[in-house]
């Protein structure tokens, strides 16, 4: 069955951050996703999450400077004290959240690195990362991102995200794939998610052109939402696209797509 989380950064925008809970329950949903936590004292969100009967089903590790354009750091080779305090911070703050798995964004190739050391920090840190949290039965997860949106993004697809898992060798380390991204990088959507469904632990959906709705484009949620019910995927999809209209006026899709 289906499982949507209202993805905070994204959607109700008409509110303050930490209206959004209550807004997201108001709206039928049951899980909530965000980018990141770490503006906010853990227990101001665990309480709004417990208010709202919310579950908190993925945010990310820190991810350097974002308001300066930084989008990850993992595969910063000067930075690797800096991401492994970053480790530490999302734990407590998992911890506190009840979160089961973090998404670690990597970030955009340092300008002038030389790329073979560049991939054995990234391989380094995603291994160090998916051990701290494996200790508290968190998972890791990685996020192939497209190449249009943020250039210079080191991961930008599916068979590179499984080829650093396996370089790090970790039981621990997962897939979160996001099916607008993947759509602008690499298409051929419902055979790579069922190829690799036991490696995917979390969902993202937008459609594309534009980053809309589910049926504003051109991708095929009808078909991709039974195709998961039939391939057995249980996670969570989270909502992480920009309303075109107001979040509210905007959660029709979810009835015409059968949700």
């Amino acid at each position: 069955m289906t499982k949507l989380a209202a993805n905070l950064t994204m959607l109700f925008n008409e509110h303050p951050f930490m209206d959004r809970f209550e807004a997201a329950a108001r709206a039928g949903f049951r899980g909530v996703e965000f980018l990141f936590p770490y503006a906010f004292h853990a227990d101001q969100i665990a309480d709004k999450l417990n208010t709202f009967q919310l579950d908190l089903v993925l945010h990310n590790l820190p991810a350097g400077n974002w308001e300066a354009g930084e989008r990850g750091i993992a595969c910063h080779p000067d930075r690797v004290n800096e991401f492994r305090e970053g480790v530490d911070e999302a734990i407590r703050y998992a911890k506190v959240l009840g979160v089961k798995q973090l998404n670690c964004l990597v970030g955009k190739v340092p300008q002038g690195a030389d790329a073979d050391t560049v991939h054995a920090t990234t391989v380094s840190n995603l291994k160090y990362a998916a051990d701290m949290l494996q200790e508290h039965k968190i998972r890791l997860l990685v996020e192939p991102i497209n190449s249009y949106d943020i250039p210079g993004f080191y991961l930008t697809r599916t068979q590179q995200a499984i080829d650093l898992i396996k370089a790090t060798g970790s039981s621990n380390l997962y897939v979160q794939y996001d099916i607008y991204h993947m759509q602008r990088m690499e298409g051929e959507l419902a055979n790579t998610i069922k190829a690799n469904l036991d490696i995917i632990k979390h969902i993202q959906l937008a459609d594309n052109p534009g980053r809309f709705e589910p049926g504003t484009g051109e991708i095929n949620y009808r078909y991709l939402f039974k195709m998961l019910d039939e391939a057995g995927y249980d996670g969570w999809i989270g909502c992480e696209y920009k309303p075109r209209a107001g979040t509210v006026e905007g959660l029709g899709w979810r009835t015409e797509h059968g949700i």
